[in-house]
């Protein structure tokens, strides 16, 4: 008779988390090569559009300074070292390539107002973009947005391009305390303790309104209850969970890609 083969214990088993950084410089470069890979995951994923398109990291030491892709490089073309570090009145500290202007002054006023907030996400993907034009919310139609279930918020609004501080503290307004914002006519803003966790949240969002789109144009989408979407969200709507999410991906650009750690 063939024995049961013995369990391994859980203590010895492997399981991805957060890791805790013994100095400034490691924890500099871990944020910069995160940054680098989401950002040609987000090229993959088709949300480049144009110039636009932003993540942006807080430099763990300065913290009024982020890490962000330059203005024209291409998703795919990011490495660590090829970012930029710009203060929060949008000069450039370190690298010689400039920074989208535009796109800056939306960034720096939510790090400024969030200062737990590590990332910030936005880019003008498709699916996003179609339901920011119809200034609407996501709705807990699935288990998977219910991580946005009354944690996100909606900028009725549309001004134009924003090209100053003002437009950007109106935006971290609308923010306030939440994890993603639909900016009505324009597109999806996320944000996280984490570069993983925003960028995360970003895709998690787009694929959202995919589905909230395409559930409607096939039909009446039955939404989860009150209560149900609630317990949802605060079991699968942490940073913590989204980081844990994303590891997926980190392990295929980077195995893929590695030279974006150069």
């Amino acid at each position: 008779m063939t024995e049961t083969p013995t369990p391994i214990p859980v203590e010895q088993l492997q399981f991805s988390m957060p890791p805790v950084h013994d100095s400034v410089e490691s924890e500099r470069r871990y944020r910069k090569e995160r940054l680098a890979g989401a950002l040609r995951l987000f090229g993959q994923f088709g949300f480049e559009e144009g110039v636009s398109g932003h993540i942006t990291a807080r430099d763990p030491q300065f913290q009024d300074c982020y890490w962000v892709n330059p203005f024209g490089m291409p998703f795919a073309h990011m490495t660590a070292g090829g970012l930029i570090l710009v203060n929060g009145d949008g000069q450039v500290v370190e690298g010689r390539q400039h920074v989208n202007q535009a796109a800056f002054a939306v960034h720096a006023q939510v790090h400024r107002a969030r200062p737990e907030v590590v990332a910030v996400a936005h880019c003008h993907s498709v699916y996003g973009r179609a339901l920011a034009s119809l200034g609407e919310l996501l709705e807990p139609i699935t288990q998977d947005v219910c991580a946005f279930y009354e944690d996100h918020a909606l900028l009725d609004g549309y001004t134009g391009v924003a090209v100053d501080a003002e437009e950007g503290r109106r935006i971290a307004a609308a923010l306030g305390p939440h994890k993603a914002l639909v900016l009505r006519n324009h597109g999806l803003l996320t944000v996280g303790d984490s570069v993983d966790a925003a960028a995360w949240w970003f895709i998690a969002m787009e694929r959202s309104c995919q589905v909230q789109l395409t559930a409607r144009a096939a039909g009446k989408p039955v939404p989860i209850d009150h209560r149900s979407a609630v317990a949802t969200r605060d079991q699968i709507g942490s940073d913590l969970v989204a980081w844990i999410n994303y590891q997926s991906l980190w392990q295929r650009i980077s195995r893929s890609e590695p030279d974006l750690l150069s």
